[in-house]
C-alpha cells in the first residue's frame, strides 16, 4: 500500500506533538486512560482518545477492555510500536550530543534575524 513515505502519504504520524509521549509512557507496559492523563500534563481527554485511536488504527498500540463496570480498558504497545523505541532512543541521544551546536545555531539565527 504505502511504497515510500512522500510528504503526503507517510502509513503513520509519530512527529506529532503526543504520539511520542504516549509511546514513551507506554514503554514500561500497559497503562489505562486516566494513567496516561497524569503524566501527559497539558492534554485534553478528546486529544488523548483521538491520538490513541489513531496508534490503534495504525497498530502502534493494543486496546483491551477487561470485565468490571465500568469496564477496565488498557492500552499497551504493540509489537510494531515498540520498534519504535530504538529509533526514537537514537533521536533523543542525537540530541542531547548536538543540543549546544543547536543552541549556537538558534542563537546565530535569532541575532542575524534582527
Amino acid at each position: 500500500m504505502f511504497t515510500g513515505c512522500s510528504h503526503t502519504a507517510s502509513p503513520f504520524r509519530i512527529g506529532g506533538k503526543w504520539t511520542p509521549k504516549i509511546i514513551r509512557c507506554l514503554e514500561p507496559g500497559p497503562r489505562r486512560f486516566s494513567e496516561l492523563e497524569v503524566p501527559l500534563r497539558g492534554i485534553t481527554p478528546k486529544v488523548l482518545t483521538e491520538t490513541l485511536r489513531s496508534m490503534e488504527r495504525d497498530g502502534l498500540i493494543t486496546r483491551t477492555v477487561g470485565d468490571g463496570v465500568p469496564p477496565r480498558v488498557d492500552y499497551e504497545l504493540s509489537a510494531l510500536g515498540r520498534t519504535l523505541l530504538g529509533p526514537m532512543a537514537a533521536c533523543c541521544a542525537w540530541a542531547a550530543t548536538h543540543l549546544p551546536e543547536l543552541a549556537d545555531a538558534r542563537e546565530a539565527y535569532g541575532s542575524d534575524a534582527t
